[in-house]
């Protein structure tokens, strides 16, 4: 997570962007992978039984929430699109912004 407070400028913030209410923290998609991570094993889900309940691949969400690439080790992992993440929020039946909160959150 970058480290920022109030009364720092973006170019103090490390990977930091300005917006008009000061620095925006980087995306914290670790913390959002674990999310992904946790749901689906409170509900006791595969990754076969989340596939096929969202319609994304079962290798995509081993990427995502592993930060594993799918095939080749020289590509990044997966992070997913909107309609990714879109899909599984369906399937867990959670709002889409519940399942993102951890991406931004600052108080994981």
């Amino acid at each position: 997570m970058a480290s920022h407070d109030s009364g720092e400028s973006a170019s103090r913030c490390t990977g930091c962007v300005q917006d008009d209410d000061g620095p925006v923290p980087p995306a914290n998609f670790a913390a959002l992978s674990l999310h992904l991570r946790r749901i689906r094993v409170e509900r006791d889900w595969s990754y076969d039984e989340l596939a096929a309940r969202s319609g994304v691949g079962r290798a995509t969400l081993v990427s995502i929430e592993s930060g594993r690439p799918r095939r080749n080790p020289k590509k990044p992992a997966s992070r997913g699109n909107l309609e990714t993440w879109y899909r599984i929020a369906r399937a867990f039946d959670i709002p889409l912004g519940e399942l993102l909160k951890p991406l931004y959150d600052e108080n994981p």
